[in-house]
């Protein structure tokens, strides 16, 4: 079975089976009686010789962290997926384990015409991230972070976080503490950490940059680092997370000092994971749509392998603040 043969049995040109297979255009009509034959047949095209015809592999080579840290990653390698499985490429996942080295590593075999295309899912932009990616000799979209010069999609960490604190201190809190994640991460680490300042500072609070810890992206993290909280600022009412996997172990760890929450001190985290939906207290939570970054990088990416280089795209995206019993004063006997 070949094209000549698909084509015979559709009734239409060897032009029009490979402009099928290459996503190209031909009519519907000729289309159904391609896809007909294909089906009854289950003929599928060699992708060894299509790579060699026409110089593209129909891979696209995506770098994460940590497939399981986290819902969020899952969720935009879903929306990556569904655009990729539509315009029939197939995705190679490079986890990389939290390593920054790793990331490197991944960068370089992919530059070596592995993949038509790389979506890069970063935390953090060393000099010899920033030089390996200028020198990529594929497409790169970023996402989850903002790099000047480079296509990318990412979230408004800064403002979210601002929020946040505000919601918060409009409850009547006055004494805010955060737990962070290491702010080499720009997005995750740092715009979260200034948003949250930023918010208790322009509420009259002093010095709100001072009452943080840096915690891992772990409720056993969260656990630890509440306890360093307390013991190092003392009389808090409300924390604020840079995750809800931390704010869940900051919960545990206030329970099981017989703190109340909200009653004594107020919790907040960010990701909206299920976690947040089923702990006890319930957890106000910050609500990204991650899935639909996902797909707005893959169609970015798929646009540029499509119609060439284009103008540097940035893509921001919105933010909710889902509000839970871990805020809600109506709970509370103060």
């Amino acid at each position: 079975m070949n094209i000549a043969e698909i084509a015979r049995r559709a009734g239409v040109s060897n032009a029009a089976v490979s402009r099928y297979f290459n996503n190209g255009y031909i009519s519907e009509e000729k289309r159904e009686k391609i896809r007909l034959v294909v089906e009854e047949t289950g003929y599928r095209p060699s992708l060894q010789a299509q790579t060699l015809r026409t110089r593209k592999t129909k891979l696209i080579g995506v770098i994460l962290p940590k497939i399981d840290s986290a819902v969020a990653i899952g969720n935009m390698v879903a929306g990556i997926l569904s655009v990729l499985n539509e315009k029939g490429y197939q995705l190679l996942l490079a986890d990389t384990q939290n390593n920054p080295a790793k990331e490197l590593e991944y960068l370089s075999v992919f530059n070596e015409k592995q993949v038509d295309g790389v979506i890069f899912i970063a935390t953090v932009f060393t000099s010899a991230h920033k030089k390996a990616l200028k020198g990529m000799q594929v497409p790169v979209v970023l996402a989850g972070q903002v790099l000047p010069g480079f296509h990318c999609v990412y979230h408004d960490d800064y403002h979210a976080f601002y929020d946040m604190a505000r919601l918060v201190l409009g409850k009547g809190r006055k004494r805010l503490g955060f737990v962070s994640v290491f702010h080499q991460d720009k997005a995750a680490g740092l715009e979260r950490y200034r948003g949250f300042c930023d918010g208790v500072r322009e509420a009259g609070v002093e010095n709100p940059e001072e009452r943080y810890v840096i915690a891992d992206f772990t409720m056993e993290s969260g656990y630890e680092k509440a306890g360093e909280l307390l013991q190092k600022f003392g009389n808090l009412d409300g924390i604020v997370c840079a995750t809800d996997s931390i704010a869940i172990g900051v919960m545990q760890y206030l329970k099981e000092q017989g703190i109340k929450i909200p009653e004594d001190i107020m919790v907040t985290g960010h990701g909206d994971s299920l976690l947040s939906k089923v702990v006890t207290p319930s957890l106000t939570t910050i609500r990204y749509s991650y899935e639909e970054s996902g797909r707005l990088g893959a169609s970015m990416l798929l646009d540029i392998l499509e119609r060439g280089e284009s103008p540097v795209r940035e893509i921001k995206m919105g933010y909710e603040i889902v509000e839970k019993e871990s805020t809600d004063n109506a709970g509370c006997r103060r």
